[in-house]
């Protein structure tokens, strides 16, 4: 595995004259920065999460000490909720969060909410998400999205289901799940939003049905009896993206140093995170604890390592499970993920029309900061900003055509 590069004036500069090929839409003038001084602009970092495992790297960047090296102090702050986390960043209690994909892009564009310039610093994690079914409705027996829709059509009633902020990651892995087995999400269930550690305890009530939640709150479920993984969100689309690193548009700007540094930090801990077992179990074992995500640690510490079960019987070993690093391929900020987002949005009606999608994604995705901070650590960097994937219903996905692609599904917000 490659050394942590050192912060050369040199290194940086033969990197920056090298790095036009993937440097459209970047908000920084790396000029500057090379002429200039290293030093962050802010040395403590107020890092906003949510309880979830999907926060290790943001956690373990600051426990293990990786901020030391670059100058800055994160300053991790557990949160609520999601709307807590939009509205901190977007009046300046928090510098910057783990936050949900679609939420970034929902404020830039003023979604059901404030509308603010937000920046996308790296990604955080791929896959490891899930959607759960309640134990009663798969003691009737609905186990996946095919047999729920057969439920649904011969036990009529008010179905409802959870997902964690409306312009977000699950949001839109649950809508997605739903119509590949011809439910519209939008009209033929109620759809309720619910903060990720409410989750169980909402469920074990009978406020829902079923969710599509980050773990370890599927996991949990199963442990607590009340539940059943119905889906992993890698069934949907393998190797997604998840959570980002996010902040304002304006703190990017003001403090490009700060921003590289932090990206620095938080790719070291998914590198260190994702090196092997023994890393893999201290940071289940770390976050787990009280001041993080307060569970058990065996909550945590089975799907980190793609050991899955589904809560009646079934287990195998997951390949494609939650990761923070996978030689960079995680992390980069890809003009087409965040343009996908964006193509949901419409196609559920958060957007009446179609954006300019590549001119947003420019916008607030860093792509030239990633790249300054990754060269440092000599982390792997794609030869372009565009990625091709193909989702659960056979649909490729490879950001060439965005308006086209949202406007292709015949299960939509109209119909």
């Amino acid at each position: 595995m490659a050394k942590t590069g050192g912060l050369v004036s040199q290194e940086r500069r033969q990197f920056i004259k090298g790095s036009a090929t993937l440097a459209a839409g970047a908000a920084v003038n790396p000029a500057v920065w090379a002429a200039g001084s290293d030093a962050p602009e802010k040395k403590e970092v107020r890092i906003g999460f949510i309880p979830l495992t999907d926060c290790a790297s943001v956690v373990m960047a600051s426990v293990l000490k990786f901020d030391e090296k670059y100058g800055i102090k994160i300053i991790p702050t557990k949160e609520a909720s999601w709307a807590g986390v939009r509205d901190k960043l977007v009046n300046g209690d928090l510098d910057m969060a783990h936050v949900l994909y679609g939420l970034v892009y929902g404020v830039h564009l003023g979604l059901g909410g404030p509308k603010k310039d937000m920046a996308v610093l790296m990604t955080l994690n791929h896959n490891g998400q899930a959607i759960t079914l309640s134990k009663k409705l798969a003691d009737k027996g609905a186990v996946d999205a095919h047999s729920l829709a057969k439920l649904m059509a011969t036990d009529k009633r008010e179905y409802t289901f959870a997902q964690t902020f409306p312009t977000g990651t699950h949001a839109m892995w649950l809508y997605y799940w739903l119509a590949s087995a011809g439910i519209n999400p939008v009209k033929d269930a109620k759809v309720i939003t619910v903060p990720p550690p409410q989750m169980v305890a909402n469920m074990r009530v009978g406020n829902m049905d079923g969710y599509c939640v980050g773990e370890p709150w599927n996991h949990r479920a199963i442990i607590d009896g009340i539940g059943i993984t119905a889906a992993t969100t890698q069934d949907i689309w393998r190797d997604h993206p998840e959570k980002v690193l996010g902040c304002t548009g304006e703190f990017a700007k003001k403090n490009p140093n700060t921003a590289r540094a932090v990206i620095m930090a938080v790719l070291e801990a998914s590198r260190w995170i994702d090196a092997g077992l023994q890393n893999k179990n201290r940071m289940a074992e770390t976050i787990a604890e009280k001041a993080w995500v307060n569970t058990s640690v065996d909550a945590i510490n089975q799907r980190i390592l793609g050991r899955y079960q589904n809560g009646l019987g079934k287990t195998w070993d997951d390949t494609n499970h939650m990761k923070f690093f996978n030689d960079g391929a995680v992390n980069f900020p890809y003009l087409s993920d965040g343009m996908w987002f964006l193509t949901q949005h419409k196609r559920w009606g958060l957007l009446k029309e179609h954006p300019d999608y590549l001119a947003v994604a420019k916008q607030v995705n860093q792509v030239e900061l990633y790249q300054q901070a990754a060269s440092q650590l000599k982390v792997s960097l794609p030869k372009t900003a565009m990625r091709s994937s193909k989702l659960i219903d056979g649909v490729a996905w490879d950001g060439k055509d965005p308006a086209r692609y949202a406007d292709s599904f015949k299960i939509n917000a109209a119909g």
